[in-house]
């Protein structure tokens, strides 16, 4: 690994895991954890319903952890589990209209830090470091890296 290889994933790292703090820290007024607002933000901006474990894949998280998280989430009114049409062992989460005020907060929040921190950043370097960031996620998505 050359020296630039290190200080890009370090960087990489590093500012994904103080942008979620960040985020984090300007969400406490809500009184939910990091964890808990994006469980909501990923299961508001699905397409369909997403079964426990394909949320907790969708998070990084172990079945277990996201099974603990969707009960700290039905027992604050935020999501219900609901059954699968095809598959009755399968149960979907779905965001109460509680979980959507919610994610409609977080929403507004995100976006409100995304402009403030964005704001000084040269569009054409934006759009290159999110291009190249894209590039990234379908190369490890296909594949296409043991």
């Amino acid at each position: 690994m050359t020296d630039l290889d290190e200080r890009f994933s370090g960087a990489l790292h590093n500012t994904s895991r103080a942008w979620r703090q960040a985020l984090d820290r300007r969400l406490k007024y809500l009184g939910v954890s990091q964890a808990s607002w994006m469980t909501i933000a990923v299961t508001a901006k699905a397409r369909e319903p997403l079964s426990q474990s394909e949320l907790a894949q969708s998070l990084g998280v172990e079945g277990a952890t996201m099974v603990a998280m969707v009960d700290r989430l039905v027992k604050a009114g935020l999501v219900t589990r609901e059954p699968s049409a095809t598959d009755r062992r399968v149960k979907r989460v779905v965001l109460t209209a509680d979980g959507s005020l919610l994610y409609d907060k977080v929403r507004t929040e995100a976006a409100a830090f995304r402009k403030e921190v964005l704001a000084g950043i040269d569009p054409k370097k934006l759009l290159a470091a999110t291009e190249l960031l894209e590039g990234l996620q379908e190369v490890i998505d296909t594949g296409s890296v043991p």
